[in-house]
């Protein structure tokens, strides 16, 4: 998730267990311990695909915050005792500030690697957008209303009451995924269509309206699938260019980010470089994570060493704003096949030399 959200959540987290005894204090502690995860983002991995791929890493590890939990207790109890609450209590409260970074983080569909340094395949529950005003809002309220009431005597009850309520939504947006997922498996049941896999991710900034991608072998297909949808979904079919990955069976770069994305991959031939797509992030045809893999060279495949990304192409308001009409007006046709065209254009800017 944003910085603003993980920030707000460990200030409440913090208000609400030691906010009697730290005041506004325990707002300002939480803030910046929950932000301490993200710090990797400084780290240089050596190229594009590393870079996507070891963030979220070690540092949002459930067995490495947890002894970092462990170490600050011990610290504060050691240096900066305080009379009115017990170790455990603190413990806790760092504990859960530091934890539900991950675990937020893992409701995304980014990918975290909440078990590092086991390697399953990062966890990505994609239930909530990157950024969800619905999740973050009550919490923005809490700590402000805090900072004005300072959490003395039962003000602390405030960011506990905005806890639950996006605590709440998160279920509401688990809710949603299953209703894409079921509506969209009885299309795939009714067509005759053996999906490999299946992903469903949220569209930009709600949970009302459900991106739903399937592999089928050579192509792949999206839906559009809401709350408010009274027929099945338009199941669109998409290539998904598979037979090109055979030119990068000797990339480790190319098999990391496959592990990373849990294979919901694109691959396309674009001025004779050869682009791989992270469909799981963005809207359809506009996603953030796409990678000049190789180029063609005397009609052979060279597989770059670094690998570069792409710069990210966000898509224009007009695209957002037909999304957000398509939650309420079902009806309304949502042109993917032609936002998916957007990945086989020519470059807008300079690439790699070839």
């Amino acid at each position: 998730m944003d910085s603003i959200t993980q920030a707000v959540l460990g200030a409440s987290i913090q208000g609400a267990l030691l906010g009697r005894w730290q005041g506004r204090k325990a707002l300002l502690y939480g803030a910046l311990l929950a932000t301490v995860p993200d710090l990797d983002v400084v780290m240089e991995y050596g190229d594009a695909v590393a870079n996507m791929t070891y963030h979220r890493g070690f540092s949002h590890s459930l067995f490495v915050l947890s002894g970092f939990a462990l170490l600050l207790t011990w610290l504060a109890r050691r240096f900066r005792p305080h009379p009115g609450y017990s170790a455990n209590r603190l413990l806790l409260t760092l504990w859960l500030v530091l934890i539900t970074h991950p675990l937020l983080d893992a409701f995304t569909s980014y990918g975290t690697q909440l078990f590092w340094p086991l390697m399953p395949t990062p966890t990505a529950w994609s239930s909530l957008f990157i950024i969800d005003p619905l999740y973050t809002v009550p919490l923005i309220a809490a700590v402000v209303i805090s900072l004005f009431t300072g959490l003395r005597e039962q003000s602390w009850r405030i960011p506990a009451v905005a806890l639950t309520v996006s605590t709440l939504y998160i279920g509401f947006s688990l809710a949603g995924k299953f209703m894409a997922e079921q509506r969209v498996e009885r299309e795939l049941a009714r067509q005759g269509i053996q999906a490999e896999q299946l992903f469903t991710t949220p569209t930009p900034l709600n949970t009302l309206l459900w991106r739903v991608i399937v592999l089928d072998g050579e192509d792949y297909h999206e839906a559009l699938v809401g709350w408010f949808d009274d027929e099945p979904p338009q199941l669109q079919r998409l290539p998904r260019g598979t037979h090109l990955r055979a030119q990068l069976a000797g990339s480790l770069m190319h098999q990391r980010l496959d592990w990373f994305t849990g294979g919901m991959l694109r691959y396309d031939q674009v001025d004779g470089h050869l682009i791989v797509t992270d469909l799981r992030l963005g809207m359809t045809g506009f996603h953030p994570f796409r990678f000049d893999f190789a180029h063609l060279q005397d009609d052979k495949w060279q597989v770059h060493d670094p690998i570069d990304r792409l710069p990210f192409e966000r898509g224009e308001a007009e695209h957002l704003v037909l999304l957000f009409k398509r939650i309420w007006q079902p009806e309304l046709k949502v042109p993917l096949l032609a936002w998916a065209g957007e990945l086989q254009k020519p470059f807008l800017t300079e690439t790699r030399s070839q």
